[in-house]
């Protein structure tokens, strides 16, 4: 094996390899000799085939695996011989081979760089800490309280308004044709005037009446609609009103508690603090790790590979554009915003880099017990489908593999408040609460650009990359047709 190097520009090497045709003919004798013992010719016993008749037979079909095996074998000695410790996948192109001649590929690499993590011992940090309010506590209990409301029914005869609950009987068809079809009718449905659960029109053309009227009700379905049968087509609905309810909210007391599963309100209050102090604690935690970050990045100030750089890069963009589509807005990106953007990126890089350097120097490793609380935690995002999601987990190597990077990068953060000097200062909710703009200072030549139109990418720095959703979630059961 002959070894050149063609080009070497900062952290990009590019190398030739030559390997020699005998050392192809013998790995190809090889793989066929082993080829042989499995082969059945009539005439001769297994492994006991002429090479030259092997050769002919079945040398063009095993070339292609031998190339590929002395491509991975050569290039992963070299890496190792020249101490390269590639950022990501090595880029491999074959650019000489024909039989019985040499094979000639390239390989361009991107390495990791070298720097020197800086000193960590007695960091000085400052850790913003709040205790939970009443007045949050009490904010909450209400919030609860409402989301459990019951319904009761109005026993004045008065006419339906907004925000009314309404018991109706619908039969529905469509006017062109007078076809009922599936879905279009429902007994003692309950019915919330304005809330938009039905196709437009239909809602709007129940307000206004009373128990025991008789409403024919025409809409329209949309083109989009999802019953291929219905879309863009006039309906008539004929509507029974049978009963109005209005939302009740429960008094919040000792009975309310228990409903909830609680021993009395009091302790129902203890959960709910513990709840709030906990959402306090992690923003504590976000603060504090914002600060550490924002110290290891002044400290650390080396080129990162451009590849890695990129792929950061074009996740907090997708970012970004989805947070747009989500929030309506088709506002797109200026370069402005992208220079900024990039910056982050590269911040991102580095920390991530000069963490994972501390982390191995310290030997800090996420044990498999960590990973399972990791899967555990994301199935609980999804209820009802935990299964689903342990199954993902346990057929997806890769997706539970990208469960540790975050883990790692928390163990090693802790490794470091484990040296640092921290310092607890209280402040308000409102301050501690406060959400920060990720806008680190370019460390190249760029100059500070304006703040991105749209919301940037979250402030904990963090190069944790969460799964693709687990699994989806749950589809809803198949609603009556004058449903959206």
């Amino acid at each position: 094996m002959q070894v050149k190097e063609i080009k070497h520009e900062g952290l990009t090497h590019e190398l030739e390899i030559t390997i020699g045709a005998q050392d192809i003919d013998a790995r190809v004798d090889n793989r066929l000799k082993e080829v042989s013992k499995t082969i059945r010719m009539p005439g001769f016993r297994p492994g006991k085939v002429p090479m030259n008749i092997m050769k002919k037979r079945y040398g063009k079909a095993v070339m292609g695996e031998v190339l590929e095996s002395a491509v991975n074998e050569t290039s992963d000695k070299v890496l190792k011989e020249k101490g390269l410790k590639p950022a990501l996948q090595p880029k491999i192109e074959v650019k000489e081979f024909d039989e019985g001649k040499d094979l000639v590929y390239s390989m361009n690499i991107e390495v990791l760089p070298e720097f020197k993590v800086a000193d960590i011992k007695g960091i000085k940090l400052e850790k913003p800490v709040a205790k939970a309010e009443k007045k949050a506590v009490d904010e909450a209990l209400e919030r609860i309280a409402e989301s459990n409301q019951a319904t009761e029914e109005i026993k004045t005869k008065r006419a339906t308004k907004d925000g009314d609950i309404v018991i109706i009987d619908f039969h529905g068809r469509t006017a062109d044709d007078n076809k009922e079809h599936p879905g279009m009718h429902a007994h003692d449905h309950q019915l919330k005037l304005g809330s938009g659960q039905f196709i437009n029109g239909f809602e709007e053309q129940l307000v206004g009446k009373k128990p025991g009227d008789k409403v024919e009700v025409k809409v329209s379905f949309p083109e989009e609609y999802g019953a291929a049968e219905l879309a863009g087509r006039d309906a008539i609905f004929d509507v029974d009103v049978k009963a109005i309810h209005e939302a009740v909210t429960p008094k919040i007391d000792d009975e309310f508690a228990k409903s909830l599963g609680l021993d009395d309100l009091k302790a129902l209050k203890a959960a709910i603090e513990e709840q709030v102090q906990n959402e306090l604690d992690m923003h504590s935690r976000m603060k504090l790790k914002k600060s550490l970050l924002d110290i290891l990045d002044e400290k650390h100030d080396f080129e990162v590979p451009a590849s890695m750089l990129d792929m950061e890069f074009d996740s907090i963009v997708r970012q970004v554009e989805m947070e747009n589509a989500q929030s309506g807005s088709d506002e797109k990106l200026s370069d402005d915003d992208k220079a900024e953007l990039k910056t982050i990126a590269e911040r991102r890089v580095r920390l991530g880099l000069v963490l994972s350097e501390i982390g191995n120097e310290n030997k800090i490793q996420v044990a498999d017990a960590d990973l399972q609380k990791a899967v555990i935690n994301e199935a609980q995002k999804y209820r009802g489908q935990e299964k689903e999601v342990f199954d993902y987990y346990s057929k997806n190597r890769q997706a539970l593999e990208s469960l540790r990077a975050p883990i790692f990068e928390e163990k090693v953060v802790d490794f470091i408040l484990e040296l640092a000097d921290v310092k607890e200062k209280e402040v308000s909710v409102d301050e501690l609460t406060a959400e920060e703009e990720e806008a680190p200072k370019a460390k190249a030549k760029k100059s500070p650009a304006k703040k991105p139109a749209a919301k940037k990418a979250s402030s904990k720095d963090s190069k944790d990359e969460k799964p693709k959703a687990a699994a989806k979630k749950p589809a809803a059961k198949k609603k009556a047709a004058a449903k959206k």
